[in-house]
């Protein structure tokens, strides 16, 4: 069994909350727009970290982490991008790389819209946890925490670590 942390969206500011709501997990996932290094170097000093490239990812980012990132996960094989459009509408580059080789696991960012929906059509359950930095139009910063057992999906948690908040804001919170 894995615990896993998901989140995405942190466009440089990482929310001191992550850490306590990741605290028993085993790996955290990031699914993208991370904003600089010292938030990828942060999350790895806490747990092991897998991550992606987004939009918003200078080269310094995309030096470190891949624009898609496929790897097996409790005999699940879990494909992370992240722009992936939305369920049944996939984004053109997400939906080559799930015909390349299915996913029973796809997780994307990109919309700061915490989504959590199976797929009937391409048998993979879609994840986006939303948004978890202070930059965007989410209300809300959100994480998904959930394991991996026996080749299924269970205990999946909707966390909100509260609302958004500006960039002076941000920086006092800290």
């Amino acid at each position: 069994m894995k615990r896993i942390g998901l989140l995405s969206d942190t466009h440089g500011y990482l929310d001191p909350k992550v850490f306590k709501y990741f605290e028993n997990v085993d790996e955290i996932w990031h699914a993208g727009d991370v904003g600089s290094v010292k938030v990828i170097e942060d999350l790895e000093k806490f747990k092991p970290v897998r991550g992606v490239y987004g939009n918003i990812d200078d080269t310094s980012v995309r030096q470190i982490w891949p624009k898609h990132n496929r790897f097996q996960c409790e005999g699940m094989e879990v494909l992370i991008s992240h722009i992936g459009g939305r369920p049944f509408k996939y984004s053109h580059e997400a939906f080559d790389e799930l015909q390349k080789k299915t996913a029973n696991i796809f997780v994307c960012g990109h919309s700061h819209i915490l989504l959590v929906q199976f797929d009937k059509n391409l048998n993979c359950l879609w994840l986006n946890p939303g948004a978890c930095g202070y930059k965007g139009f989410h209300k809300v910063k959100t994480l998904l925490r959930f394991e991996i057992h026996d080749k299924e999906v269970k205990n999946m948690e909707a966390i909100e670590l509260g609302p958004r908040v500006s960039g002076d804001e941000a920086i006092t919170e800290q």
